[in-house]
């Protein structure tokens, strides 16, 4: 059963479950982007530093912004939009984000500060449990995958675990109905691999019952093509570190807290448990991907090589190799890592290595901070450490593209997002035998500290520099000289040769062959194992290096051949139906959006591209009644597109956006559409949070609250740039 919408009051709310109060929580930052609440218990201090619009809107207090004129038209709603999320912007110039989402990420911070008797925060504690409350799913009482999902075993189980360990007594409410719904699963033994690594790191599960996760692999030469420096980024870097702590066998002492929940997540006594004979027992209601029949060959002989073959010396290099690793990875992000799965197993790794005064160990403590988010619901644990970089892009995009970057009262707004990015462009490579590439001049998805560089962050960041630099009364701040070295990385990305000629991945160029999928060992997600050709991240290139080439002729030559084999890969990756799968959005409606837009800048559009001209059909066909597009999560699992059950601002924003840029004739369409934006923005100029807004790995949902916003504002703004600003009610 799918999770409804959330609901007000909040479930915590209607219980006996404690809450901070929410006037006390601040948001701090730095320079580039670090995102930190800490809750301030000093009266003095609550006087010195009052809320900012942001965090008042994030807890869910009145922000105190003023009601606006109402908009009669496209422009004036574009404006009240803009206003309102001008409010939003940080001191620092960025805009933050809750990025949550995925309901697999707490079991892994609180089990490291259990691991490594760190304590929590009591005021995380107090936040994490309304948090959880108020997700659990409110027909049967469990979590699913992502926030939004049905219930499963994964998250029942970890987010059981993690109520527990944040002091919710097993006789509430809350904790009943997990248990139950857990129970009637079949209990923790039915979890995928991960799950089964967080609780075995917690002794709440036997490491005999995971299937291998050798760290062996990463001592071999890395010129083999499944050496795990040909995997995909996250999956190396998540890998690496579960390698180390499955081999070393690193568990939590048994306490009395975790006797107990020894008793209450299974359907059976813990000590009669045969784990051995679980390793691949996987709920059906968790399964996404299924094991191959070689997944299962290839784990039961790593089984009999850790047992009776490895020599010693083997796996002593292996673990000499995969910390120094970790270390790289450490020093190349400041201790954030490449996301917050990898970031606490890695401290758990550091913390076995080098004790918990190290200064290392020590610093990741500090880092776990970073990716926890205070939300009127309670605390998250965020998808990385925020999408500053990417947001402030897209955001800066916007106030050009509609005109807006004139007119006085958002000078001072784009100026200081300018001077975020210029803070945020990369001024160094990663550390030699990292296996990582070049990154200098690029920018990141979410902060420079976290050290990676995406294909279309670089992208979107660029296109934003160029665009706001040719503002009047704008300073160059990123020169020409820095921004080549980031051409240099992007014509770099870009595949050629057997892996779909002309597109780009995500982090890096497509090291390693789509069969290694054949052992994806994760259960829950899909292309995972590889880098795989992404249409958004083509389109991103396309319209960056677009933008670039009518700036500037360096490299002209390769900047036009990167654009037309991209546009080529783009081409080819349209359905039948006309529309192109989104991998890190939901999904058709948002694909559609970049594709359109990266043709458009190549002059083809409705009247002359019978490729722009299906892609608008797939659209028009899709429209509601009401005259707004709703995409529902299920299109990013079953690769088809999947309504709805309300249209959606975010898609339809993206619709319109796709129908403008393609100039396609029938205008009345597009208009129905804006004529919804506009019926659903709040008279502040804010829009309301409605469904969840992207994914990764096809299954896992996450959210990326700010596109309702500046996707809204770029839609109805471009409308009346394009054709008609005239009074739409």
């Amino acid at each position: 059963m799918s999770r409804p919408a959330l609901t007000r009051p909040l479930r915590s709310d209607r219980g006996d479950l404690p809450r901070t109060d929410p006037e006390r929580w601040r948001l701090d930052t730095d320079e580039v982007g670090r995102l930190n609440w800490i809750y301030v218990r000093d009266d003095d201090e609550l006087r010195r530093r009052p809320q900012t619009p942001y965090e008042k809107y994030v807890l869910g207090l009145e922000t105190g912004l003023p009601a606006l004129p109402k908009a009669e038209t496209p422009y004036d709603a574009s404006l009240n939009g803009l206003r309102f999320l001008k409010e939003l912007q940080l001191d620092k110039g960025l805009w933050a984000c809750r990025y949550g989402g995925p309901m697999f990420l707490l079991i892994g911070v609180v089990g490291a500060h259990y691991v490594t008797k760190t304590p929590i925060p009591e005021e995380w504690k107090i936040e994490i449990i309304r948090y959880l409350t108020n997700t659990a799913h409110p027909v049967d009482g469990g979590w699913g995958l992502h926030s939004e999902d049905k219930s499963t075993v994964f998250g029942t189980a970890c987010n059981y675990v993690v109520i527990r360990l944040m002091g919710m007594p097993p006789e509430h409410p809350v904790a009943v109905a997990a248990r139950e719904t857990l129970h009637k699963f079949g209990g923790a033994v039915g979890c995928p691999q991960w799950g089964k690594v967080f609780l075995s790191l917690l002794n709440l599960y036997e490491w005999d019952g995971v299937n291998p996760i050798p760290p062996d692999m990463w001592a071999l030469p890395d010129w083999l093509p499944f050496h795990p420096s040909k995997w995909w980024i996250h999956c190396r870097q998540v890998y690496l570190p579960m390698g180390y702590l499955y081999s070393e066998k690193v568990k939590a002492p048994l306490d009395p807290l975790l006797e107990s929940l020894r008793s209450e997540i299974y359907t059976m006594p813990y000590d009669t448990i045969d784990f051995a004979k679980h390793r691949n027992d996987i709920s059906e209601i968790d399964i996404y991907y299924p094991h191959t029949t070689i997944l299962n060959f290839v784990n039961s002989a790593m089984v009999l090589w850790e047992k009776f073959i490895r020599p010693d010396w083997i796996k002593k290099k292996a673990r000499d190799t995969v910390v120094d690793l970790i270390r790289k990875e450490n020093q190349n992000t400041d201790f954030l890592c490449v996301g917050p799965i990898n970031n606490v197993l890695n401290a758990i790794v550091i913390y076995c290595e080098e004790g918990p005064n190290s200064k290392n160990f020590l610093r990741h403590k500090e880092r776990f901070a970073d990716f926890m988010y205070i939300s009127e619901e309670g605390m998250l644990m965020t998808g990385t450490n925020g999408v500053q970089c990417w947001d402030t892009s897209h955001t800066l995009q916007t106030i050009c593209t509609i005109g807006a970057g004139d007119l006085p009262e958002f000078r001072e707004t784009v100026k200081k997002g300018l001077k975020f990015l210029d803070n945020s462009q990369f001024t160094e490579n990663c550390t030699p035998g990292s296996y990582r590439d070049d990154r200098l001049g690029c920018w990141p998805f979410s902060t420079k500290d976290q050290g990676y560089t995406v294909s279309d962050c670089t992208a979107e960041a660029l296109k934003a520099v160029l665009m706001v630099q040719k503002l009047p009364n704008i300073d160059t701040l990123v020169s020409d000289e820095r921004i080549y070295p980031a051409i240099d990385v992007l014509l770099s990305l870009q595949n050629r040769g057997n892996f779909s000629p002309g597109s780009f991945a995500s982090y890096e160029k497509i090291r390693g062959t789509p069969l290694l999928e054949l052992v994806n060992p994760a259960e829950v997600f899909g292309n995972i194992m590889v880098e795989y050709p992404y249409v958004e991240c083509s389109d991103s290139v396309v319209i960056g290096l677009s933008y670039f080439r009518d700036h500037s002729s360096y490299r002209r030559n390769e900047v036009v051949r990167a654009i037309d084999d991209a546009i080529s890969y783009i081409k080819s990756e349209q359905d039948a139906n006309g529309g192109w799968y989104g991998s890190w959005g939901i999904c058709f409606t948002y694909a559609a959006m970049f594709a359109i837009e990266a043709l458009s800048y190549q002059g083809e559009v409705y009247a002359n591209s019978e490729i722009v001209r299906k892609g608008c059909h797939f659209l028009a066909k899709r429209q509601e009644a009401d005259g707004g597009w709703g995409e529902s999560y299920r299109s990013c699992e079953t690769l088809t597109y999947v309504p709805h059950e309300q249209t959606q601002v975010v898609n339809t924003a993206w619709a319109c956006l796709a129908l403008i840029l393609a100039e396609y004739p029938d205008i009345e369409v597009i208009k129905r559409g804006i004529r919804l934006i506009m019926s659903r923005q709040q008279p502040n100029g804010e829009w309301k949070q409605e469904g969840i807004e992207g994914v990764f790995n096809r299954s896992c949902m996450i959210e990326y609250p700010n596109y309702k916003f500046y996707f809204s504002i770029k839609a109805l703004g471009l409308f009346a740039k394009r054709y008609s600003n005239a009074a739409l009610f």
